[in-house]
């Protein structure tokens, strides 16, 4: 089967940490027999082939300058909450240019399915191309594009009419299939595949990597090591995480906190990590390459995903570092919100807790530290799950499904 994506974000060269599930999803559908080419907005640090991993890969140009070059890669939304006013200025020269593209490439290569990633942005664009060209559309929804809609009223009828116009509508979790149901996706349309893990890539530390990750990252022998990983805005709960660890500390004596990520809200973490007294025990990293992660999730005592609704009502799809975490065999400890619930089963496989309770998570952190059995056995249930459903090429093999029910078996 011919298989054409429509993306606005994907890694800007290999490791780079810009929706790496996107290009995993691509992969994983090529590794499988099929053709796959991916339409992407041209970035300036964006230096990719023309074809990695079996995907064939088609940045489109759009910006006249630097400054504008600012569609996608994560870079439209600011703390994840409001879009950007520069991307005002860049989606009318982005969506014409994209939709153009489009329909240069849907000529030229005779696709037998357009697969458009995020609704909003994408979805109308690969909706027109697919009207034109008379090829079944899939859309993934992957969080932002159902908040959006959600939270601007103009944005819904757009919404509405582009999932109408959809063969096949897949969502990275039950919650976030719901939300598209209330904004009108047909829900007989409607497939929930979770995202995965590479089992290979990230796997359980033998004791020397362990140390000496550790000892890298300037930890004395034997201190606790949280960790946690993701963009730095709001719906991560960031701020819920460090206003829980005086209580860790008071209850479970000094431990360290690494947070791995960038993003709008990192002064703003790191005055709140000083008025609570925790500058040394806190450290914000910045953006972690992707190669360097697995390293940190084997080496973690304990892994944090404090999701939440931010203030605006946004919240995570179903974060990756969840099913990287657990495929690490890491002890995790997440919120009960979104997906997560679908992935982590309580008592099971992590723990979960209320979203923004800092006494909860606090009270899950200092359990997990004070009892490493259940530490292990936690993680080696965690691991168990990714090796058995929750890996790319499971997650390839139900997109393939998709395809083949709204294309037939294609060419």
């Amino acid at each position: 089967m011919k298989v054409c994506m429509v993306t606005s974000s994907y890694p800007k060269y290999p490791g780079e940490v810009t929706a790496p599930f996107i290009e995993e999803i691509a992969a994983g559908v090529a590794e499988r027999g099929h053709e796959v080419h991916l339409l992407l907005p041209g970035h300036p640090d964006l230096r990719r082939g023309a074809v990695e991993r079996g995907v064939h890969l088609h940045p489109y140009r759009y910006a006249p300058c630097r400054r504008l070059a600012i569609w996608g890669y994560a870079e439209s939304l600011a703390a994840d909450v409001e879009v950007r006013g520069r991307a005002y200025l860049a989606a009318p020269l982005a969506l014409p240019a994209g939709l153009l593209a489009l329909l240069r490439l849907t000529r030229r290569e005779g696709f037998d399915l357009l697969h458009a990633h995020w609704v909003i942005p994408n979805g109308p664009v690969a909706a027109l191309a697919a009207g034109r060209r008379a090829l079944p559309l899939v859309i993934s929804l992957h969080g932002s594009d159902v908040y959006l809609p959600e939270r601007k009223g103009w944005l819904r009828p757009i919404a509405r009419w582009t999932f109408r116009r959809a063969s096949a509508i897949t969502a990275c979790s039950a919650d976030l299939a719901r939300r598209a149901i209330a904004l009108g996706a047909p829900a007989g349309r409607l497939t929930v595949i979770p995202y995965g893990a590479d089992p290979q890539t990230f796997h359980p530390a033998d004791p020397a990597e362990r140390e000496r990750t550790r000892a890298e990252l300037g930890l004395a022998p034997g201190e606790p090591f949280l960790l946690a990983v993701g963009r730095l805005v709001r719906k991560k709960g960031f701020d819920v995480l460090l206003q829980a660890l005086p209580q860790v500390i008071r209850e479970a004596g000094p431990v360290r906190l690494v947070i791995a990520g960038r993003g709008d809200l990192h002064e703003e973490l790191r005055a709140l990590a000083g008025q609570l007294g925790l500058g040394d025990r806190v450290t914000l990293a910045g953006a972690i390459e992707r190669d360097r992660l697995p390293a940190l999730f084997r080496s973690c005592d304990v892994l944090v995903v404090p999701s939440r609704h931010d203030e605006r009502g946004n919240v995570d799809g179903l974060p990756n570092v969840v099913l990287e975490g657990m495929a690490s065999g890491a002890a995790i400890v997440a919120s009960e919100v979104a997906g997560i619930p679908q992935v982590i089963s309580p008592e099971v496989n992590g723990l979960l807790v209320p979203e923004k309770d800092p006494a909860a998570l606090a009270a899950a952190i200092v359990r997990l530290l004070r009892e490493p059995p259940l530490r292990v056995r936690l993680g080696q249930a965690a691991r168990k799950r990714v090796e058995e459903e929750l890996n790319w090429p499971a997650v390839a093999r139900q997109f393939e499904q998709v395809y083949i029910q709204v294309a037939g078996g294609g060419r």
